[in-house]
């Protein structure tokens, strides 16, 4: 039965629901503006980060106003996935007009409920956020899984609105083979994605840090081994995000998560929050339960519910409120077919340093066949420093040999830079506590040149496979 079909049973129990849930003055007073929740008979928070069906029963966008539930968006077979702009006066959502159709992105203007289609295709595109100056980031369905990607003419003003003809106009951020999927967009610019651990090979839901031209790919905190997702940012600059059971958070004084003492239960992540500081979230009590839209002050001893379905998980909340507009992140990028690393300590690593520095570092990346081949090796100096040619725009990973060839330490996933992208690293996986020492990488007083491995100059012939590779 489609979501549509049940409103009025729906309608009927939020109203009686918010009276007898007691919505006393101070909750109120939270949750004055309008909620945009997604109601779907089964949700599965991580399906996207293996390729398949969040919402595999479908999903309706529901508008919460003055404790009744109504659809937010008519005439769809499925809608999910709401961002409310900046201002609160439009909402982007991921959407199907059929039942067959793929997902695909929308905004709808508030005021008059007028619909414009902003993102279309074969594949799926699903979890679309706003970027400041007029453009918009979401996941597109690719072989390798859902891919990252920026869509629209940066607008150089902040407030631009989204062109209608944002489609035409896509900027790939992800190169790997492997899902991501957006999370939040950052006060600074950045875009919070969730991907699995090691970054393109593993399975362990994390959290990842992109600019909005794919530069910069970075992992938020290093301390990796649990499961994160559902990442936002507070107003404070800490992003909230749940291991499924329990909450945590990650604050700029640490440079490991801080977990959060909350009730027992299991929460779906994308916790929104609203003006007074109290936090919107999903919760459930268990597997086998479904979630429900709770209200929490952090530190009460207990989640009050707003809104309960039988039979219906409501998750992803959003405020119907103008919010804070992002920086907008000027691209430094280069039309070139490579990019620029270097390392200033090899040796240093959160597993713990190298006493020694490596003899040579090799570069290994993935051809069209998804076969792992190495595209050459480079000196490593006495401090650890190297400076090479990398490919760009593909995955790409490093492995640190000794003097007679072996591997001293290697990365297990892969990441990227983007094409005439300059970037430097502190040292192999060092983590964002580490900060590079005050004086010139020991390879800059040989040269300024990096040695090339970028692959672009070398037959595809002479390429060799990675020993150990796929």
């Amino acid at each position: 039965m489609r979501f549509s079909a049940k409103l009025p049973a729906i309608a009927g129990a939020v109203a009686l629901l918010i009276p007898i849930c007691g919505f006393a003055p101070d909750m109120a007073q939270s949750t004055a503006a309008d909620i945009i929740v997604t109601a779907a008979p089964v949700y599965e928070p991580l399906a996207a980060l293996r390729g398949q069906e969040r919402f595999p029963k479908g999903a309706q966008l529901m508008l919460v106003h003055a404790g009744n539930a109504e659809p937010l968006v008519i005439g769809f077979a499925a809608t999910a996935d709401a961002n409310v702009g900046f201002d609160g006066k439009t909402v982007l959502f991921a959407g199907k007009q059929a039942s067959g159709d793929p997902w695909q992105i929308w905004e709808l203007t508030l005021a008059d409920h007028s619909l414009r289609k902003l993102i279309a295709g074969e594949g799926d595109a699903i979890r679309p956020l706003y970027l400041p100056a007029g453009r918009v980031v979401y996941a597109r369905r690719t072989p390798q899984g859902f891919q990252l990607e920026a869509a629209g003419k940066d607008g150089l003003m902040l407030n631009a609105p989204v062109d209608a003809a944002a489609g035409s106009a896509v900027v790939p951020l992800t190169y790997m083979p492997a899902s991501a999927i957006p999370a939040d967009v950052l006060a600074d610019g950045r875009i919070l994605f969730e991907a699995g651990f090691p970054l393109g090979s593993g399975s362990i839901p994390e959290l990842f840090l992109v600019y909005s031209d794919g530069s910069g790919v970075e992992s938020y905190r290093c301390d990796h081994g649990s499961t994160r997702w559902g990442g936002r940012q507070l107003a404070s600059g800490d992003v909230v995000f749940t291991h499924g059971s329990s909450l945590a958070r990650f604050t700029s004084s640490l440079a490991h998560e801080a977990p959060i003492v909350a009730p027992r239960a299991e929460y779906a992540g994308a916790i929104t929050e609203t003006a007074s500081g109290d936090w919107l979230l999903s919760a459930r009590a268990g597997a086998g339960t479904h979630y429900s839209l709770k209200l929490w002050k952090p530190g009460a001893a207990a989640l009050q519910t707003l809104l309960a379905e039988s039979g219906q998980d409501l998750v992803e909340p959003v405020l119907v409120a103008p919010r804070r507009r992002p920086n907008r992140h000027p691209s430094g990028l280069h039309n070139w077919s490579y990019a620029n690393m270097m390392a200033l300590d090899a040796r240093q690593s959160r597993e713990g340093d190298l006493k020694v520095a490596p003899a040579s570092v090799r570069l290994e990346t993935l051809d069209a066949q998804g076969h792992t081949i190495v595209t050459g090796t480079a000196p490593v100096e006495a401090d650890g420093s190297f400076f090479v040619k990398t490919p760009a725009d593909k995955p790409i990973r490093f492995a640190l040999l000794d003097e007679k060839g072996g591997v001293l330490r290697q990365e297990h996933g892969w990441f990227w830079i983007r094409r005439g992208e300059q970037r430097y690293c502190v040292g192999c996986h060092a983590g964002p506590e580490r900060a590079s020492e005050n004086h010139m990488p020991a390879v800059l007083l040989r040269t300024t040149t990096p040695v090339d491995l970028s692959g672009v100059n070398v037959p595809v012939e002479t390429q060799q496979k990675s020993p150990g590779g796929n």
